[in-house]
C-alpha cells in the first residue's frame, strides 16, 4: 500500500521538473530556431540597445547620459510614425534594469490599452507611488525610479492628460514618465512643459538603404539596388513600412531576385504610366473616356487617397501647367483628401477632382 501511495507522489514532483527542463533545453537548442521564424521582420530587428538606433543623435545621447548614471528627465517624444520612438525608450529601459527587472520597473500603455481618467487615477497611479531600488542581479546599479511608458498619447482625453499632470509631479521621485505621440499639438500644455521635447525626425535615404540591405544580408534576401531605392522611396522615412514592405516583397517572390515592379504591387502605388495616362485622358477633353478610366482604376483596387498624394507631387513638380492652374488643382486635391479620410465615395470623389483637372487642362486649349 505504501510503495502504491508513493509512486504517484514520485511521479508528481520529479517528472515535470525534468519536463520543464528538457523544454527549456529545447527552447535553448533546436526549438528556439523554431519560435524565430514566425516573428515579423519589423519585431525581429529592433534595436536591441541605444547605441543600434539609427539618425536621432540628441535623444541617444541624452539616454546615454542617463545610462551611464545621471538622472532621467521626464521625456516627450514625438514625430512620424515609423522614426523609432518606442523602439528607442524600450531599447534605453531593457539597458538600465536588464531583462529580469525589466517587467517588473517599465509600465507600457499603448492606445490599444484603455487609458481613460480612471485608469491613469488608479492603475498609473499605483504603479508610480511603488518605490524602487536595489541593485541587478548581474550587479550593476539600479536607478531608483520607474518608468511609465504612455504611447499614442496624442489619443488620450484632455480628462485623462489633465488627471496625469498632477500624477507626474507628486511621484516626481520614484517614477519617470515617457508620453509618445504622432503631434504634439494634441498634448496638453502643463505636460509638455514638465517634459523634455524630442523631435524624431523622419529617416533619411541613406539610413534606411543601408538598414535595408543589413535586414536583406541577414535574411539571404535578393533585391536590386533599384527596388532598395524604390522601397525607400515609397516608404517616405517610415523605416517599419519599409521593412514590412520588404518581407512581403520576399515572401511574395519565394526566393527569386525581388525588383521594382515588385515592389511598386506590394506597396499598393499606382504605375507612373497609369496616371500620366489619366492626366493625358484629361487633357483631350473626353469625359467618356475618364469615366471608363476612373472606373478601371477603382475596379482595380487602387486607392484613390494614394492617387491623390501621387498626383499632386506630379502636378506640383510639372512645367507644363502655368501657377493658377497648379493652385487650383492642388486645393481641389486637399478637399477631395479630406472628403475621403472623413469616408466619402471614392468614384464620386475620383470624378469630382478629374473633372476639374480636365477644365483647368481644357480651358486654354
Amino acid at each position: 500500500m505504501q510503495a502504491f501511495l508513493k509512486g504517484p507522489s514520485s511521479i508528481s514532483t520529479k517528472p515535470p521538473a525534468a519536463k520543464e527542463k528538457g523544454a527549456a533545453g529545447a527552447a535553448g537548442s533546436s526549438g528556439e530556431g523554431k519560435k524565430l521564424k514566425p516573428i515579423p521582420w519589423v519585431e525581429k530587428y529592433r534595436p536591441k540597445n541605444v547605441d543600434e538606433v539609427a539618425f536621432q543623435d540628441e535623444v541617444v545621447a541624452v539616454l546615454k547620459k542617463s545610462l551611464e548614471g545621471a538622472d532621467l528627465p521626464n521625456l516627450l517624444f514625438y514625430g512620424p510614425p515609423g522614426t523609432g520612438k518606442t523602439s528607442t525608450i524600450l531599447a534605453a529601459a531593457r539597458e538600465l534594469y536588464g531583462p529580469e527587472l525589466f517587467r517588473q520597473r517599465v509600465l507600457e500603455l499603448n492606445a490599444s490599452d484603455e487609458r481613460g481618467i480612471q485608469v491613469i487615477r488608479e492603475k498609473v497611479k499605483a504603479f508610480a507611488q511603488l518605490t524602487a531600488s536595489g541593485s541587478r542581479s548581474d550587479g550593476k546599479v539600479c536607478p531608483p525610479f520607474k518608468i511609465v511608458i504612455l504611447d499614442e498619447a496624442d489619443s488620450m482625453t484632455s480628462a485623462a492628460q489633465a488627471a496625469l499632470r498632477r500624477t507626474m509631479e507628486k511621484e516626481s521621485k520614484t517614477t519617470r514618465f515617457c508620453l509618445i505621440c504622432n503631434y504634439i499639438s494634441r498634448i496638453i500644455e502643463p505636460l509638455t512643459s514638465r517634459c523634455s521635447k524630442f523631435r524624431f525626425k523622419p529617416l533619411s535615404d541613406k539610413i534606411q538603404q543601408q538598414r535595408l540591405l543589413d535586414v536583406s544580408e541577414k535574411e539571404h534576401v535578393k533585391i536590386s539596388s533599384e527596388a532598395v531605392s524604390y522601397l525607400v522611396k515609397v516608404s517616405e522615412g517610415d523605416l517599419r513600412k519599409a521593412i514590412t514592405f520588404l518581407q512581403s516583397a520576399t515572401r511574395l517572390m519565394g526566393g527569386k531576385e525581388i525588383t521594382e515592379k515588385i515592389v511598386t504591387e506590394i506597396a499598393g502605388v499606382i504605375p507612373k504610366e497609369t496616371t500620366d495616362e489619366l492626366l493625358s485622358v484629361c487633357q483631350s477633353g473626353s469625359f467618356e473616356k475618364l469615366e471608363t478610366l476612373a472606373k478601371n482604376l477603382i475596379n482595380e483596387g487602387y486607392a484613390v487617397a494614394q492617387l491623390v498624394n501621387q498626383l499632386h507631387d506630379t502636378v506640383v513638380e510639372s512645367e507644363d501647367y502655368s501657377d493658377k492652374q497648379k493652385s487650383v488643382i492642388v486645393e481641389k486635391l486637399a478637399e477631395v483628401d479630406k472628403c475621403l479620410a472623413d469616408g466619402a465615395d471614392e468614384y464620386l470623389q475620383l470624378m469630382s477632382l478629374c473633372a476639374l483637372v480636365m477644365q483647368q487642362l481644357t480651358q486654354n486649349t
